[in-house]
């Protein structure tokens, strides 16, 4: 069972490059596609398959993941100090340093050996980035560059959406909706990132439901292998509600943003593929 998920990366990474070669290869700059899901989505997977592929075809190719670029634990533990204390928990919009992912982008059409470009990399088991002195080093100017994150391409909620609490979390710990309006506010922070995508294919999940069990079996296995700071269910629970308000609104939203729209079963199976 376990080749299957596998097997399936491999003919969907080498679609959605058949799917693109044409504008990737007429484009003169790094053609850019945002690669986003949410969590436990496989999207980090797909993004290295996308890129052994990739460059088996002569494109040299890089893959960034939002996830690198979040705001080191000390950063978020003054913004839970100075906003919400919601705020030390990494993941939502404002816990990512966009700007340093922008200026990535910006200067990997020059880079060189004497104009290396160095992008961060986060520790999940310390919870927080690795020294810069062992960030990787770009060193050529890559002819594709796939950005993989969670919610990649969201658009803010309306402000009336965000009055109502959605789970447990925001109605014990967000009562005046004070850290929801916060996140809701920063994500148009994120907006100019999403127009530097060329192209955005979306994992489409079949449920919150399913998104939860997913990330839930991610952090499972954490457990049994005894991973530094891997979540119990009880943690993992309050963990992910964190992402439920946003989570669900992806789901309900991202699809007709996207550019390809692959739509999974409970198992991750693709069971349909839409261009938009």
């Amino acid at each position: 069972m376990k080749s299957q998920p596998s097997m399936q990366n491999e003919g969907l990474a080498s679609h959605l490059l058949d799917q693109y070669a044409g504008r990737i290869a007429r484009s003169r700059r790094p053609y850019i596609i945002g690669l986003s899901g949410l969590q436990g989505s496989g999207k980090s997977t797909l993004a290295r398959v996308m890129k052994v592929q990739a460059e088996a075809r002569g494109w040299a190719t890089e893959v960034l993941s939002l996830d690198d670029f979040y705001y080191a634990r000390g950063d978020r533990e003054a913004l839970a100090q100075q906003v919400h204390p919601l705020l030390r928990s990494r993941g939502v919009p404002g816990t990512h340093e966009i700007e340093l992912l922008l200026s990535v982008l910006s200067a990997l059409p020059l880079a060189s050996d004497k104009l290396p470009v160095t992008h961060p990399r986060f520790d999940k088991g310390r919870d927080t980035r690795i020294p810069p002195s062992r960030w990787p080093r770009i060193t050529r100017p890559p002819k594709l560059v796939i950005v993989e994150g969670w919610a990649l391409g969201i658009r803010p909620q309306f402000q009336g959406a965000l009055s109502a609490p959605i789970n447990e979390l925001e109605r014990t710990e967000d009562p005046d909706g004070s850290w929801r309006n916060w996140v809701n506010k920063q994500l148009r922070g994120y907006q100019p990132l999403w127009r530097k995508f060329d192209a955005l294919i979306v994992l489409q999940a079949p449920s919150w439901q399913i998104v939860n069990r997913w990330r839930s079996e991610q952090e499972q296995d954490l457990l049994a292998r005894h991973a530094p700071l891997a979540l119990d269910a009880v943690a993992m629970q309050r963990f992910l509600a964190h992402f439920e308000r946003l989570s669900r609104h992806a789901l309900a939203t991202l699809p007709a943003l996207a550019d390809t729209c692959v739509e999974y079963d409970d198992e991750r199976h693709v069971t349909g593929l839409s261009h938009g």
